[in-house]
C-alpha cells in the first residue's frame, strides 16, 4: 500500500506559498505559506499535519487494542501536541492527551495499559524519532 500527497512551493521562505494536495483530496491545493507555519495565517503547516496524522492514528490504535481484547470502545479523543524548537528548527516532542468514556469492564489501570501500548505501537509513532509523552483521563 502507498499513500501519496504532492505539495508545490513558489517564490522565498518569507514571502512564497504553496499547496498541498493528498490523495484523497480531502486537501487539494489547501495553501501553506512561511505566515501558517510559524505566524499566523489561513491555511496549514507540516507541523499541523504531523500532530493531525499522530491523533488520528493514535486514537484508532487504542480503539483497535480495545477491541482485539474484546471491549467495545466508547468515545475517545486526541489531542496531539507538537512542540517545535524555532532556535533548532527542531520538532522536540509530541504530547498525546486522550480522553476515553469509561467501557464496561475495563478499570483506569487497564484502560492507561492499552493507550501506552497504542503509544508504542501506532504506524505514526513508529516513524517518530522525538520523545512522545502521553496522559490519559478516564472517566
Amino acid at each position: 500500500m502507498k499513500r501519496t500527497a504532492h505539495a508545490h512551493w513558489a517564490g522565498t521562505l518569507t514571502e512564497g506559498q504553496g499547496e498541498i494536495t493528498t490523495q484523497s483530496t480531502i486537501l487539494n491545493n489547501t495553501q501553506y505559506s512561511f505566515k501558517t507555519r510559524f505566524a499566523d495565517g489561513i491555511g496549514t503547516n507540516p507541523e499541523e499535519l504531523i500532530a493531525a496524522a499522530h491523533a488520528g492514528c493514535f486514537t484508532m490504535a487504542v480503539g483497535a487494542a480495545l477491541s482485539q481484547a474484546g471491549f467495545t470502545p466508547g468515545d475517545l479523543t486526541t489531542d496531539a501536541i507538537l512542540d517545535l524548537d524555532m532556535q533548532a528548527l527542531a520538532i522536540t516532542g509530541i504530547h498525546l492527551e486522550l480522553k476515553g468514556a469509561v467501557i464496561a469492564g475495563v478499570d483506569e489501570a487497564k484502560f492507561k495499559e492499552i493507550a501506552e501500548g497504542a503509544k508504542a505501537n501506532c504506524i505514526i509513532s513508529k516513524a517518530l524519532s522525538v520523545p512522545i509523552t502521553l496522559n490519559v483521563t478516564y472517566q
